[in-house]
């Protein structure tokens, strides 16, 4: 998928050297750990303390992780409506990653899970009927419900610019939006005070403890 239209994770796999950066290649196939309870897909909001500082939302749909980045993450606020700029597609096993992407490598910095969890599929077409989560993303708009520690009740994502086939995917830009449905999740957090969703730690512990490694 890779992003707009690309083929898998050819994208992520061309900007990496693996044998620098201790992100997952990406080995894992769907049915093998991939999904949640149920089989329900997954979800994963990470902070990355980049050239930028911003949160990565990321989306399991079939085999890879649908990417966005968030400048000001996400919101539990409706009237929010926050920016989310597609990026590559990333492989199942980045669910879990945590820690520090060496310097010169791309996407050079600190990474924490913030949260995780699961999430449902809400897209229906004008008569009720459900639609095919992927289908509803090429479209350029899909709704969805996380479950997840922090993360909670219903979301949309919409394509405000830029679409699969047309203009580059630099062009290409989302809004991530609490619907008024669903439960209430919390605010976003601070991102240099937030704590792993995995293990507790923040920004500048996973930082210091990678670098005395």
């Amino acid at each position: 998928m890779d992003g707009e239209g690309g083929d898998g994770l050819r994208d992520y796999h061309g900007k990496r050297d693996f044998g620098r950066t201790g992100e997952p290649a990406g080995r894992q196939a769907p049915g093998e750990g991939g999904a949640g309870e149920g089989g329900a897909p997954r979800f994963v909001v990470q902070i990355h303390d980049a050239s930028t500082l911003h949160f990565d939302f990321r989306l399991q749909v079939a085999d890879v992780l649908m990417s966005w980045s968030v400048p000001k993450g996400p919101s539990a606020d409706p009237s929010d409506k926050r920016l989310a700029v597609p990026t590559e597609d990333h492989p199942l096993e980045y669910e879990e990653f945590e820690g520090v992407i060496p310097a010169g490598e791309y996407g050079g910095g600190t990474v924490i899970v913030w949260d995780h969890g699961t999430y449902e599929p809400l897209s229906h077409d004008r008569r009720g009927r459900p639609i095919d989560f992927a289908e509803s993303l090429a479209h350029g708009h899909a709704r969805f419900r996380l479950h997840g520690a922090k993360l909670r009740g219903e979301y949309a994502l919409t394509r405000f610019r830029g679409g699969p086939d047309g203009g580059a995917a630099a062009d290409a830009a989302w809004l991530l939006v609490k619907t008024a449905g669903g439960g209430r999740g919390h605010g976003t957090p601070d991102p240099r005070r937030a704590r792993s969703a995995r293990t507790g730690r923040t920004l500048a512990r996973v930082a210091a403890e990678e670098g005395e490694a």
